[in-house]
């Protein structure tokens, strides 16, 4: 039976509108960003979710409650969270590597995570959610860098990324026989 996984990035931040590395550290929605959750509970209104998992940072976790509206209880989970960017975190994104490939290693040397191991994480822990009996129709709140490299993990993310990764963007995951494939992903939010 194909099951589907909507993945979500979570809605604008202040660190967002600064131009702030996140990572691991936090920033709260601004007003559009929370106005972005609440249309995002208008889409997934007429859709019959039967299982909510967030990253547990607080812009994810009071996206999921917005989206939500206390219609489903939702787990929060450790391996849906953001990249560790170790000592960048909070810094000003002008400081990151500017190309998808140099993510890979960059952060290694200052306390954070590669784009490598974020993927693996986070293809590991979504498979495991996916594969529960009862897991049919899922929504999970993460973010751009986790949403990013978990594509990664499954094909090339080229074509994707060159049309942005917006907040409240939704990734629309068929899950198969162990397998997922993207099949499309949503940005007008």
């Amino acid at each position: 039976m194909m099951k589907t996984l909507y993945l979500v990035r979570h809605g604008e931040t202040l660190f967002n509108i600064q131009n702030k590395i996140q990572g691991w550290c936090d920033s709260p929605l601004t007003e559009n960003g929370v106005a972005q959750a609440k249309k995002l509970g208008d889409f997934f209104k007429n859709i019959s979710l039967d299982h909510a998992y967030s990253s547990t940072s607080e812009r994810c976790c009071d996206t999921t409650e917005l989206i939500l509206q206390n219609r489903l209880g939702y787990q929060r989970v450790k391996a849906l969270k953001e990249q560790n960017y170790g000592v960048f975190e909070g810094e000003p994104e002008y400081l990151s590597p500017k190309a998808p490939k140099d993510f890979e290693t960059f952060f290694l040397p200052y306390g954070g995570e590669s784009s490598n191991e974020v993927g693996q994480r986070m293809l590991k822990c979504l498979t495991k959610i996916m594969a529960k009996p009862d897991n049919n129709q899922v929504l999970a709140v993460s973010h751009s860098g986790a949403c990013f490299n978990f594509l990664r993990m499954l094909q090339d993310p080229t074509e994707e990324l060159a049309k942005g990764f917006p907040n409240g963007a939704i990734f629309v995951y068929h899950f198969d026989q162990g397998k997922f494939q993207l099949a499309k992903v949503i940005r007008e939010f």
